[in-house]
Formats: C-alpha cells, sequence, structure tokens
C-alpha cells in the first residue's frame, strides 16, 4: 500500500515548462538557440544564411521566441541583433539531444 501523503507535482512548474517546450518545439527554433549560443548576437540575415530558412519565416520564429520572453533583441543601426535571454534553454536541449528515443 502506498503512503497516503502522495507527493504532487507542483501544476505552475508544469504549465510552465509546456508552455517553453511549445514555444521552442520546431527545428529552426532549436537551430536559433544553438547557434545564439555558440556564437552569441545575431541578426536575421546572419540566421538566414546558417539556418536555409526564409525571412518572413525566421522573423516570425524570432518574434514569437521574443514575445514568450526566451530571446531579447537590441536594435544596431539597421540591424536587430538577437540573443538568448534564457541561457538555461542550452541545457534543455543538450539534455533532449542526449534523449535515447526511437527516431
Amino acid at each position: 500500500m502506498r503512503n497516503s501523503t502522495m507527493i504532487l507535482p507542483d501544476k505552475k512548474k508544469l504549465e510552465k515548462a509546456a508552455y517553453i517546450f511549445k514555444t521552442i518545439a520546431h527545428p529552426t527554433r532549436l537551430a536559433v538557440i544553438e547557434l545564439l549560443d555558440k556564437n552569441g548576437p545575431m541578426n536575421v540575415n546572419e540566421l538566414m544564411g546558417v539556418t536555409g530558412c526564409e525571412q518572413s519565416l525566421l522573423s516570425h520564429h524570432l518574434a514569437n521566441m521574443k514575445i514568450k520572453g526566451l530571446l531579447k533583441a537590441e536594435r544596431n543601426g539597421q540591424n536587430i541583433y538577437y540573443s538568448l535571454r534564457e541561457m538555461s534553454l542550452v541545457e534543455v536541449v543538450k539534455c533532449i539531444e542526449k534523449c535515447d528515443c526511437n527516431m
């Protein structure tokens, strides 16, 4: 018989985690996280050159990640440079990459 004082998961923490996973759950967004981690701030043109993603779609991804608080953006002249606001995302991505699921 199980102990009647079972510890339950924190619902708010689970909702936050799901929100973040939904936000990064796309290969381009994961690539952006990895690129910004390895290269520091980058603008849309630099990210386009590496990801091969169209400008409009990449801008959509970046805006979504910025609105949700994962990226920050700083204007320098005519360019906007994106960087990671949450460095812990890098650890999340690395952890996921280590998972040995059947793909």
